[in-house]
């Protein structure tokens, strides 16, 4: 029952966070930024949210998790229709993980159109665009960031945006890496139930960034003899 529970709440707030996302996108698109930054206040209060139902999930033993595993197989994370919406909207489309999903036609229209769309990083480098910042390639971008963080004044809604960028990414992989230890915590280095080789599959993931440049950008900020 809690295992069920835990994961349809998951994706009840998945369905929240594409709501907010979407909202976020559309003030994106209309250059209206303090719109964008309510928006994020939700969508961080959501993530944190997210991190702390692993505590809820943590209280099974493995024990009462293996009476019960070997009939969720072949269900697995990796199912979540939502979840994958999240990660192409923001711009990670592993298009190769489908092959593990069943999806109805409705569903497929979904996760195609979220292919199709720009995906919110998209959006924001569209909007550096029109602030007359280069986003050409990987490194004018991290330059375009550099200039803004050095220049916090001259650009504070830029800085803004940007933190709260970082943020939900940084929560994202919060998340991410409590779900690791969790699943760790429960079956060890077993597979998992749909066919990964579970946790060192899930180890993988947090290499993924949303928005890499914005973490690249760090290693020039600073002044003194660390900058």
């Amino acid at each position: 029952m809690l295992f069920i529970i835990i994961h349809q709440v998951y994706e009840l707030w998945f369905k929240q966070l594409l709501h907010e996302l979407d909202a976020a996108a559309a003030a994106l698109d209309g250059d209206d930024l303090r719109r964008v930054a309510k928006r994020f206040r939700r969508i961080h209060t959501i993530q944190r949210l997210l991190e702390q139902q692993v505590d809820i999930l943590e209280t099974m033993t493995p024990q009462e998790f293996n009476q019960f595993r070997d009939h969720l197989n072949p269900a697995s994370g990796f199912q979540s229709v939502q979840f994958r919406e999240l990660e192409f909207a923001c711009g990670v489309r592993r298009t190769e993980v489908l092959q593990w999903i069943e999806l109805d036609e409705t569903q497929r229209a979904r996760l195609e159109r979220r292919l199709e769309d720009p995906s919110l990083y998209d959006r924001v480098k569209a909007l550096l665009r029109r602030r007359d910042f280069a986003t050409g390639s990987s490194d004018e971008l991290i330059e375009s960031y550099r200039q803004i963080y050095s220049d916090e004044a001259a650009h504070y809604d830029l800085y803004l945006l940007l933190e709260d960028l970082i943020e939900f990414d940084e929560r994202f992989l919060l998340w991410r890496g409590r779900h690791i230890r969790m699943v760790e915590r429960m079956i060890g280095q077993k597979r998992g139930t749909g066919g990964s080789v579970g946790a060192r599959y899930l180890e993988g993931t947090l290499a993924q960034r949303f928005f890499p440049e914005l973490w690249a950008v760090r290693t020039y900020l600073g002044e003194g003899s660390y900058a």
